[in-house]
Order: structure tokens, then sequence, then C-alpha cells
């Protein structure tokens, strides 16, 4: 395994393991919550009440790097492939 496939397993699962705390977090305060405006919606109204929004969009920004992380190796193959193609003919 090389670095940058663990890296990226490490960001893919981190983020995933933070957006689904932060997402039980959420669903925990919902049922306690009074009232909410209609345009945000509850989840926004209820990530801003607990103040999780950094750590929600962090825990986006790593699933996203560890995707990049995992399938650059394949992106990149396929992208030589396709440009080999184009040019070859």
């Amino acid at each position: 395994m090389k670095r940058t496939d663990f890296l990226g397993a490490t960001f893919l699962i981190s983020g995933v393991m933070l957006y689904g705390i932060i997402h039980f977090a959420i669903a925990n305060h919902i049922p306690s919550m009074n009232g909410w405006s209609d345009p945000p919606g509850k989840m926004q109204q209820a990530r801003d009440e607990i103040m999780v929004n950094v750590p929600y969009f962090l825990s986006i920004i790593l699933i996203i790097v560890g995707f990049i992380f995992l399938f650059f190796k394949e992106t990149k193959r396929l992208t030589k492939r396709l440009l080999h193609n184009l040019y070859k003919d």
C-alpha cells in the first residue's frame, strides 16, 4: 500500500466518522428544538444552535480529499490513456 493510498483511506474514514458523529449530534438535538425558520431548515438551524458548522464542512472536505488521494492514480492513468487515444489518430 502506497503512502497516498494510506493517506486517502485515513482522510476518507476520518471524514465519514466525523460526518456521522455530527449527524448523530444533530439528530439528538432536533427533538428539543422549540421551532425553526423555514428558509434554512431544521437541520441548518440545529447545526447553528449546537455550533457544529466548522466540523461539518471539515468532514466534507476530508471526504473529498480522501477520494482525491485514493483515486488520483486511477484518474492519472485514465487521462493518460484518453490523451494517447485522442492523439493516436
